[in-house]
C-alpha cells in the first residue's frame, strides 16, 4: 500500500499547548492543542468519497480493500502514520455577542495531507470525541446532522459554490443523547462521524482570540502562518520587503473580503441560508464552513431562517447574509489591527464593503435573469421581482430554471404560465391585482431581453447559474429517515442526483426536482432545525 503524505504546518509553524492532557480548559498562548479521538465501539463505513480520496492524495485509504480498516481510520479507531491529532484554538461572536474562547470542540484535525502536486488538504473528523475546548460537552455528533453535513457539502461543490468537503460517513455504533429541540425531551440517537476536508479550517475566531488578550506576537504568528499556507505571493513579497508587513496584511484583508462576499453571492444564488453566521463559523479562505441548522429556501422568503435558536430575532435570516457577512468582516478587522497598524487603511476596506456587495450581489442576480447588469433598468427589475416574489409562494429554485424557456421574442410565450409549476398557490395567479403586477414585470422583462445582442446565448447562460435541483430540506430528512430504518437506497440516490445539479434530467426531476410537498411545511427537519447535533 502507497503511504500518504503529512506535511502537518499547523502544529509545526504554530506554537501549540503545553498541557498534554485532554480536560476542559482555558488555552493559553497556543494556536492549537493535542487530541486523541475517542474509540468507537463499532465504526462502520456509511459513505465514502473516493474521488476525494483521490484529489487529496490519500491512496492509503483509496487502495484499501478492508472496510473496517477504513471505518477504523475515519472514525478515529486508528491513525496513520505520522498523522498529529490536534484541536484548533479560537473565539468568535455568536449572535452578535462575543462569546470568548471556543474552539474545535468536537472537531478533531487529523493532520495534513500533501498531494502528488503539492496541494495541501486538512482531514478533520466531527464527532470524533471531546477536546479541551469541548465546554463539558460530550464532542460527539448525531447520525442526522453529520448526514446533512455530508450532503450538503458535496451538493455545494456540484453547485460551483465555495465549500469544504465530506470524505466519509461512518456510523459509530453507538447513541448520543441529545434534546433536539431545546424543550426538555432528550433522547438517544444513532452517532456518527463525518470526515471534513479543506485547505484550511482557519477562521475569523482564531484571530479573534489572541487579540481579545493582547496576545500580539500569536496573532502575528497566525497572520503569518495564512500568508505561507494561503497566499504564497504575499509570503514571497514580505520576504522581498520585510518592511512591507502593513501593506501587506491589508492586502490579505482585502483577498479575505473579496472571497467572503463572493462567498455569501453564491450562497443567495443557490437558495442557501447558513443558519449560523458566527465569526468562528466563517472561513479565512471563503469556504462555506461548520454545516449545523442550515436550510434552502423552497418559497421565496428573505426573513425565512431555518435555525430555531434564531427564530425570534431572525438575525441570520436569509435576505441578511450580505450584511451579516460585513459585520463580521468588521470584527476581523478590529481583531488584526493591533498587529496591522493602520486604521485608516482597514477603515477604508470597510467602508467600501456595502458598494463591492451591491455591485456583486446586482451582478448575480442580472445572471439569473440573464440580463444586462450595466442596463439602466436592470436594478428596477430586480428589485419589483423580489417584491413580487413574496406576494404569493414561488419557489426559488423552480422559478428561476423555468424562467430561462420563456421566449421574449414570441407573442404566444406567456410569463406566467412558462413558470406556473413553481407557484405553490397558483390560484393566487387567478386575482386581478396579482395576474396584473406579472403582466407588468414580464412586460419589462421582455423588453429588456430584446435590447440584449446577446439573447441568444441566454438560456444557456441562465441554466449554468440556475440549478434544476437542490438538497432540500425535506429531501435530506427523507433520506435521515430512511438511513434510521435500516435502507440506505435514499441517500444513495440523492447523492447521485446532486452530482450534477444543473441537469434537467426527467427522472431526476420527478423525483428530485419537485415543489416542496405540503407535509413538510411543519414536520421537524424539514421546516425548522436546531443547534443540537
Amino acid at each position: 500500500m502507497t503511504r500518504s503524505v503529512f506535511s502537518n504546518r499547523f502544529t509545526k509553524l504554530l506554537p501549540g499547548d503545553a498541557e498534554v492532557e485532554n480536560f476542559c480548559r482555558q488555552v493559553h498562548q497556543a494556536a492549537w492543542s493535542s487530541v486523541k479521538p475517542t474509540p468507537v465501539v463499532s465504526p462502520s463505513l456509511l459513505v465514502f468519497n473516493s474521488s476525494l480520496a483521490k484529489q487529496t492524495g490519500l491512496t492509503d485509504l483509496m487502495d484499501c480493500k478492508d472496510s473496517q480498516l477504513l471505518a477504523d481510520v475515519l472514525s478515529g479507531n486508528r491513525l496513520l502514520d505520522d498523522m498529529e491529532p490536534f484541536a484548533m484554538a479560537y473565539a468568535g461572536h455568536q449572535f452578535g455577542h462575543w462569546a470568548g474562547q471556543l474552539g474545535d470542540g468536537r472537531a478533531i484535525n487529523l493532520g495534513e495531507i500533501r498531494n502528488a502536486e503539492g496541494q495541501h488538504w486538512t482531514l478533520q473528523l466531527k464527532g470524533a470525541g471531546p477536546t479541551p475546548f469541548s465546554r463539558q460537552a460530550d464532542g460527539r455528533a448525531v447520525l442526522r446532522s453529520s448526514l446533512r453535513e455530508y450532503v450538503c457539502s458535496e451538493a455545494m461543490h456540484a453547485l460551483g459554490v465555495p465549500t469544504t468537503r465530506a470524505l466519509s460517513l461512518v456510523l459509530t455504533g453507538e447513541s448520543v443523547v441529545r434534546d433536539m429541540f431545546y424543550d426538555g425531551h432528550p433522547a438517544p440517537e444513532p452517532g456518527a462521524i463525518v470526515c471534513r476536508v479543506a485547505p484550511s479550517f482557519v477562521r475569523f475566531g482564531n484571530f479573534e482570540l489572541p487579540s481579545a488578550r493582547g496576545d500580539t506576537e500569536l496573532l502575528k504568528q497566525l497572520i503569518r502562518f495564512v500568508l505561507t499556507t494561503d497566499r504564497p505571493d504575499l509570503a514571497a513579497r514580505l520576504q522581498r520587503k520585510p518592511d512591507a508587513w502593513t501593506e501587506v496584511c491589508l492586502e490579505w484583508y482585502q483577498r479575505v473580503c473579496d472571497e467572503t462576499l463572493h462567498l455569501v453571492v453564491e450562497w443567495m444564488r443557490v437558495g442557501f441560508v447558513h443558519g449560523v453566521m458566527n465569526t468562528d463559523n466563517m472561513s479565512v479562505l471563503g469556504l462555506t464552513l461548520d454545516y449545523g441548522p442550515y436550510g434552502w429556501i423552497d418559497n421565496y422568503d428573505p426573513d425565512w431562517t431555518p435555525n430555531t435558536t434564531d427564530a425570534q430575532h431572525r438575525r441570520y435570516r436569509f435576505g441578511q447574509q450580505g450584511a451579516i457577512a460585513r459585520w463580521n468582516l468588521y470584527q476581523l478587522a478590529n481583531a488584526i489591527y493591533p498587529v496591522v497598524q493602520d486604521a485608516d487603511g482597514l477603515q477604508g476596506i470597510v467602508d467600501s464593503l456595502q458598494t463591492d456587495w451591491q455591485l456583486r450581489y446586482m451582478a448575480m442576480m442580472c445572471g439569473k435573469l440573464g440580463i444586462d447588469p450595466q442596463s439602466p433598468s436592470a436594478s428596477d427589475l430586480v428589485s419589483s421581482l423580489e417584491s413580487l416574489l413574496v406576494t404569493t409562494p414561488v419557489d426559488m429554485t423552480l422559478f428561476y430554471h423555468h424562467l430561462s424557456r420563456f421566449d421574449p421574442e414570441s407573442s404566444d410565450s406567456d410569463l406566467v404560465q412558462t413558470v406556473q409549476a413553481a407557484f405553490y398557490q397558483p390560484q393566487d395567479l387567478e386575482k386581478m391585482s396579482v395576474k396584473s403586477q406579472w403582466l407588468t414585470w414580464e412586460n419589462d422583462y421582455r423588453q429588456l431581453l430584446l435590447t440584449d445582442s446577446e439573447r441568444e446565448t441566454r438560456r444557456l447562460r441562465m441554466n449554468y447559474v440556475n440549478p434544476a435541483i437542490i438538497p432540500r430540506n425535506y429531501l435530506t430528512q427523507t433520506a435521515i429517515e430512511a438511513l434510521q430504518s435500516g435502507s440506505s437506497e435514499e441517500l444513495q440516490s440523492l447523492l447521485k442526483a446532486l452530482e450534477n445539479p444543473y441537469t434537467d434530467q426527467e427522472d431526476i426531476m420527478l423525483r428530485f426536482g419537485g415543489l416542496r410537498p405540503d407535509w413538510a411545511l411543519q414536520k421537524p427537519g424539514c421546516s425548522m432545525l436546531s443547534c443540537s447535533s
